[in-house]
């Protein structure tokens, strides 16, 4: 009855001894695994912004080059510039203490032309609301700033692409 056991005992505690090492190191991988494809809150993009300038103008330009980028401004200030590009697009550059570009916010009106989507700025399409308007921002802690989308709802709507440094 007990004949074969001495012999087979040391080969089950072998299979075993692999089954509960294997175990362990499995329960060890899986919230490292779970925990790299996990977005700390699911705003947060790995890669590069989509959207990141505006006709040449960057987060981070100083004044002076992006005045000569963009062109003499409607309204000009140390802290903020105002364009007028025709009669459907507005656009509002930022800028901080030291004179460089720390925001960019684009307006496009109904009628103009060139209106990015959501998935040209943003590189991802936004769920619309139930009145057809769109929002949706995304940070870049790499680059250093954030950008937003919005849509208004209504049969003109209003495009505003907005990006802004992180402080």
């Amino acid at each position: 009855m007990f004949r074969g056991f001495p012999t087979r005992f040391p080969n089950l505690m072998k299979r075993l001894g692999f089954v509960f090492i294997g175990l362990v190191v499995l329960i060890m991988l899986v919230p490292s695994v779970s925990r790299a494809q996990r977005r700390t809150n699911g705003n947060e993009p790995e890669g590069a912004p989509a959207f990141n300038d505006f006709k040449g103008v960057k987060i981070g330009t100083h004044a002076d080059e992006a005045r000569k980028k963009l062109g003499n401004p409607r309204d000009k200030s140390a802290d903020q510039d105002f364009y007028m590009f025709g009669e459907n697009q507005a656009v509002q550059v930022y800028y901080d203490k030291s004179g460089a570009v720390s925001a960019i916010s684009i307006d496009f009106m109904s009628g103009a032309s060139g209106i990015p989507s959501c998935k040209d700025v943003l590189g991802a399409e936004a769920e619309a609301k139930a009145d057809g308007s769109v929002y949706k921002l995304i940070r870049y802690p790499k680059a250093g700033y954030w950008v937003s989308y919005s849509r208004t709802a209504g049969n003109s709507p209003t495009v505003t692409v907005t990006m802004q440094k992180i402080d």
